[in-house]
């Protein structure tokens, strides 16, 4: 496996792996790496600064890994033709979730449990819960499951 940086024609950086420099060429050339931000697929390989590894051992701590300026583009990989169509048929989903459903907010705990033990009529719902929110709910038999965050996503 080789990791590269690579670059967009708009300037948006990003690394992927890849099973051979040959992999990286074949699927270069035939336009199937894009820019996770802009969809771009004029994309080529950055400058980077190799890692050489030392013969010994340091027993020192390692270095500080920088956190990324809050412009820099999202960790993310590149996508095959087959991975781009499910990220889209799964936006598709997450919108129409979005456009038919009531946006419960915070009280979606309470609002689904309310809905699983007959308290309220059913009707199509999301909102907010923490992890062990939603561990409880399904522990109690209430089919919940999180609205997905998809490649080029902006919080």
């Amino acid at each position: 496996m080789i990791r590269y940086a690579l670059r967009c024609e708009r300037g948006h950086e990003f690394e992927s792996w890849f099973q051979s420099s040959g992999a990286y060429d074949s699927q270069h050339k035939r336009g199937l790496i894009t820019c996770p931000v802009c969809e771009s697929t004029k994309v080529d390989k950055a400058i980077m600064a190799p890692r050489i590894a030392g013969k010994a051992k340091s027993k020192s701590a390692p270095e500080p890994v920088a956190a990324p300026a809050e412009d820099a583009a999202p960790a993310s990989l590149v996508m095959a033709p087959q991975e781009r169509e499910l990220v889209a048929k799964l936006r598709e989903l997450r919108d129409h979730v979005l456009k038919n459903a009531d946006n419960v907010g915070k009280k979606f705990p309470d609002e689904a449990r309310k809905m699983h033990y007959g308290d309220i009529e059913h009707r199509a719902i999301y909102g907010e819960a923490t992890a062990e929110e939603a561990k409880e709910l399904i522990d109690e038999g209430v089919e919940v499951a999180p609205l997905p965050v998809l490649p080029g996503d902006r919080n």
